[in-house]
């Protein structure tokens, strides 16, 4: 009984297991995130990573960040700065009307309550994008396109995310419960990132093309047509298999991304 307790592969040792890689993935993703503008392809690559864990494909965890990193460089710091840009015209907009707004009380509330409601739209899109840019193949458009058609269609699992990512948030880093602040000092995002995967995998296994599909016609584009072109539809991304050295023979985990 006990060596099958201390055998690596029991379930409990590899949760375990993961929030090791959690600490390596917070380290990876400060690091990386320094220069600012590369937050947006640290993040993609945390989700790369996280996903895999949360199907229980592990791999290897910085070759994974890396490998994510360095493919989603380009149209992840896109997005990372179209939000940053976004948010940053929210929150002017936001703090106008609720701070130095003298006008009437009716158009404070109206225009609070639109941008309050544009925020809650940014919100659902951001917790998207990134595990969409980490996981499928798209054109900058496609990819706000379906990170905000997925917010909309699971909308519990949106509301959901944003509820869980809030309220820890504000515990560690507005009231400053100990516990918590401890928490993220070890975890940080990737913590958040983890929590995220378990509730996006099953929507993303909703799009994903079946295996026998894979191999009789190719990977299936998402919410396409006939009459569209493959290149302008969500694509499912597939890993390529990662080898060991010396001839070793190929992993099961990193088979698919």
């Amino acid at each position: 009984m006990l060596s099958g307790f201390f055998n690596y592969d029991n379930p409990v040792w590899r949760f375990i297991g993961k929030f090791g890689d959690l600490i390596i993935l917070n380290v990876l993703w400060l690091v990386c995130s320094l220069p600012i503008f590369t937050i947006g392809a640290s993040t993609t690559a945390v989700y790369y990573v996280t996903l895999k864990l949360a199907r229980d494909d592990d791999g290897y965890t910085i070759r994974s960040f890396f490998k994510s990193f360095k493919e989603n460089f380009k149209q992840s710091t896109i997005i990372w700065l179209i939000l940053l840009l976004a948010g940053a015209i929210l929150g002017v907009d936001l703090y106008f009307f609720a701070r130095l707004f003298n006008g009437s009380s009716t158009v404070k509330t109206v225009m609070l309550t639109v941008f309050l409601a544009m925020a809650l739209i940014y919100a659902a899109v951001a917790m998207y994008i990134f595990p969409l840019q980490s996981r499928f193949y798209n054109p900058l458009k496609r990819t706000f396109f379906n990170a905000f058609f997925m917010s909309i269609r699971h909308l519990f699992r949106t509301i959901g995310m944003i509820v869980i990512d809030g309220v820890l948030i504000a515990a560690g880093f507005v009231f400053m419960i100990p516990p918590v602040l401890m928490i993220f000092m070890l975890f940080g995002f990737p913590l958040l990132a983890f929590i995220n995967s378990y509730i996006l995998s099953p929507v993303f296994n909703i799009y994903m093309p079946k295996e026998e599909r894979v191999e009789e016609e190719g990977l299936r584009p998402l919410f396409s047509d006939d009459s569209e072109p493959v290149s302008s539809i969500l694509m499912a991304k597939g890993d390529e298999v990662e080898t060991k050295t010396d001839d070793q023979k190929l992993t099961d985990h990193d088979r698919t991304k």
